[in-house]
């Protein structure tokens, strides 16, 4: 009796502290509680206010609740005035509670009332969202929420958004923390000091958004006086914003000169074989573009393959389908060559007929086969992205990647034409083909693997525009007229003048389109080649021999 005594006071304190604790769990649940149903009111004051005690409050379920009015999904169940979250389903709505998330049922649309946003209400809802996952364990979030609050600079998210950048570890989020701090600094505060020591520090990212905030400061109001009233503060945006265009010149040339070498290594890739081809044995191959679409089907049907019996291995597909081009391309070169060019040696104006018919032979066979439509040929996830530099500059991974295959493809030829027995009896009959036959070399054989060669390089680079452009019959058209005057330019069967030739038209090209647009550039160079050949009719590099001299 007495321990029982001295155990009842001791159970009611920890009954008291018990309920004390509890208290401002059911107190917050409460408050979010009625924070949500605040959602419900009439005027857009009270819904904002309401967004701002929600983000404030940070329970589990914001984000969920925020995301659902954002989108058109919150709705106030009539026969019990319960927000729920509803998503459309069969046979109606499918709902639960936004307060616990839970008492997921389906029903009829007519027991739903949307609760109505407007455009005011959701630039509110976005910057809360935006603040809500600046602390976020997932760094896609915090870097989205980061560039979110960048467009909204809300003066309220200083505090949360300083103590996010503090703790922030990844540079590359914690970079746009900082730019997203500083536009807020220069456009929310008043202090003059801050507000100019943050233009001096956004002048360190010159990209499009940066610069067309601080333009906005410079820009004058329909009053006709300058928005910015402070001198000092719009004598700081002016130098800022003057970096900024100073390093926006520099990477957009930058840009320029990589898209010109990924259009060089396509057009390297398109021309290589032809360089082959056309020095070798003279042949005028109109079909040449085909080979490159043989090559882009191949791909696609290497992939289609891929999918229906390995889809785990897809991103080997692209690794499987090079040889495959090569040799379906290659093959279908050597009996073109056997069959039709072999008669007309000699006689360039009917293999140049020749060959144009075969080109729209081949088309019409793609198009009975595969149909008229262009085919989707999907980028391995090893190629697939961008890696951004700063000021614009984005290089993507496949190009990236093609401009490496396009300079391996051609180190691999000069080997097998310096290195091999091959590669010898070629350039014999490249210099002299009269004199390689009396010294036993089987020319014809030469010319069919030669023509072979070729055609399979052009496959390869087949599979290569399957990476970046449309898979369609008339792919090989679009570049045939580029790959002929990549070779005339640097050098009938030189490859060194092809790689010169190829990623000069391409610089040239990429720097001429922002000026001229893309026909006028593309005129403007032909014009330039047919100057050039004028004053060097056997382009950059001409190969030597007696043959060729003479």
């Amino acid at each position: 009796m007495q321990i029982l005594r001295s155990l009842i006071p001791s159970g009611l304190a920890l009954a008291f502290g018990f309920i004390l604790a509890m208290m401002p769990l059911h107190t917050a649940k409460a408050d979010f509680q009625s924070d949500v149903r605040a959602l419900a009111a009439k005027g857009s004051k009270a819904k904002i206010a309401a967004v701002s005690k929600l983000a404030a409050g940070g329970h589990a379920q914001t984000v969920a609740v925020l995301e659902a009015f954002l989108n058109g999904q919150l709705f106030t169940h009539k026969p019990d005035k319960r927000l729920v979250i509803g998503t459309k389903a069969k046979g109606g709505y499918l709902i639960k509670d936004a307060v616990r998330g839970t008492d997921t049922a389906v029903v009829a649309k007519k027991l739903l009332k949307k609760i109505r946003i407007n455009n005011r209400l959701r630039k509110v809802v976005k910057s809360a969202l935006g603040g809500l996952t600046l602390l976020s364990s997932d760094e896609a979030q915090r870097l989205k929420a980061a560039n979110a609050l960048f467009k909204s600079r809300p003066a309220g998210m200083l505090d949360l958004l300083n103590k996010a950048h503090g703790q922030e570890t990844v540079a590359k989020i914690k970079s746009a923390m900082h730019r997203t701090l500083s536009a807020i600094q220069a456009t929310r505060l008043k202090d003059k000091e801050q507000r100019i020591a943050a233009l001096k520090a956004l002048a360190a990212y010159p990209v499009q958004d940066v610069r067309a905030l601080i333009a906005g400061l410079l820009s004058v109001g329909a009053d006709g006086k300058p928005r910015e009233a402070d001198a000092d503060v719009r004598k700081a945006a002016r130098a800022a914003l003057g970096d900024i265009e100073d390093s926006l010149q520099l990477w957009g040339f930058a840009a320029s000169i990589f898209q010109g070498i990924s259009l060089g290594s396509v057009l390297l890739l398109a021309a290589i074989g032809l360089a082959i081809t056309f020095g070798v044995m003279g042949v005028i191959n109109m079909a040449h573009g085909e080979m490159v679409m043989l090559g882009a089907y191949t791909t696609y049907v290497v992939q289609d393959l891929f999918k229906t019996y390995f889809p785990g291995a897809f991103d080997l597909s692209i690794l499987v389908a090079i040889p495959a081009a090569f040799l379906v391309a290659g093959g279908v070169g050597i009996v073109i060559e056997r069959g039709i060019i072999r008669y007309l040696y000699g006689r360039p104006l009917e293999t140049l007929l020749a060959t144009w018919g075969l080109s729209l032979v081949l088309q019409q066979l793609v198009r009975t086969i595969f149909g008229p439509t262009n085919r989707e040929v999907a980028n391995p996830s090893w190629m697939s992205g961008a890696l951004e530099v700063t000021g614009g500059l984005t290089l993507t991974y496949n190009r990236i990647w093609i401009i490496v295959f396009a300079l391996l493809v051609l180190g691999l030829i000069m080997a097998l034409l310096r290195k091999t027995d091959f590669g010898l009896q070629m350039r014999a009959v490249t210099q002299n083909r009269e004199m390689a036959a009396s010294m036993g070399i089987r020319t014809g054989r030469v010319d069919a693997l030669t023509f072979g060669l070729g055609s399979g390089i052009a496959g390869m680079a087949g599979v290569a525009l399957s990476q970046i452009d449309n898979v369609s019959p008339n792919l090989g058209q679009a570049y045939i007229i580029d790959s002929f005057m990549v070779v005339v330019f640097g050098g009938v069967g030189n490859l060194w003048g092809t790689l010169v030739g190829a990623m000069s038209l391409g610089v040239v090209n990429k720097f001429l389109e922002p000026m001229a647009g893309a026909v006028l550039a593309k005129i403007l160079v032909l014009v330039a080649i047919i100057l050039f050949i004028q004053k060097r009719p056997r382009g950059l590099f001409a190969l030597r021999g007696r043959a060729v001299e003479s």
